[in-house]
């Protein structure tokens, strides 16, 4: 399925980097489904991250075929769609784009101690003891990969019309 039917996106990051909130305003602007996907996390998993437990390939695997399905039946049906998923790692989003090979990355990148007042701030499973693993985890979008990275403490409007700029040169490149 192509870009026809609108655009097929992941706003990524590590946890406290804005993935939700982002994701649901790019939805609306673009006329997409959203998808958290953290609510696709099975219990156990959930669970491990409460107590401070990071998560591991092994449990990270059901999780991401989960979101795949999601994002290949949307596909499917001529949807555009944006879900909201950590994506850390390279191969999490070969993953991913194995459901839908147009689909594209948005990269919240946010320092550190920005993080961690996020995190500090909000009511989450995720707790902060967690953001060294995450950040440790992150293998940020190659120059090959289909990505747009953003200033994740700038202002929503502006991200917005960065991603929108970013899918109009997407599209002319694509023909």
């Amino acid at each position: 399925m192509s870009d026809a039917a609108g655009p097929a996106l992941v706003v990524m990051g590590v946890s406290g980097s804005g993935k939700s909130h982002i994701g649901a305003a790019l939805a609306a602007a673009l006329g997409a489904q959203f998808l958290d996907a953290d609510d696709l996390h099975p219990e156990a998993n959930l669970r491990k991250m409460a107590a401070g437990v990071p998560l591991d390939d092994h449990d990270r695997m059901p999780w991401l075929d989960a979101v795949a399905a999601w994002i290949g039946a949307g596909r499917a049906r001529g949807e555009a769609g944006v879900v909201a998923c950590s994506a850390l790692r390279r191969r999490y989003r070969d993953w991913l784009r194995a459901a839908a090979p147009e689909l594209g990355f948005v990269h919240l990148a946010v320092p550190r101690d920005e993080l961690d007042r996020r995190m500090r701030e909000r009511r989450h499973f995720m707790p902060p003891s967690l953001l060294d693993s995450q950040l440790a985890t992150l293998e940020p979008p190659a120059a090959d990969e289909d990505a747009c990275t953003l200033d994740g403490t700038r202002p929503m409007d502006e991200n917005i019309a960065r991603v929108r700029a970013w899918l109009s040169t997407r599209a002319a490149a694509k023909g």
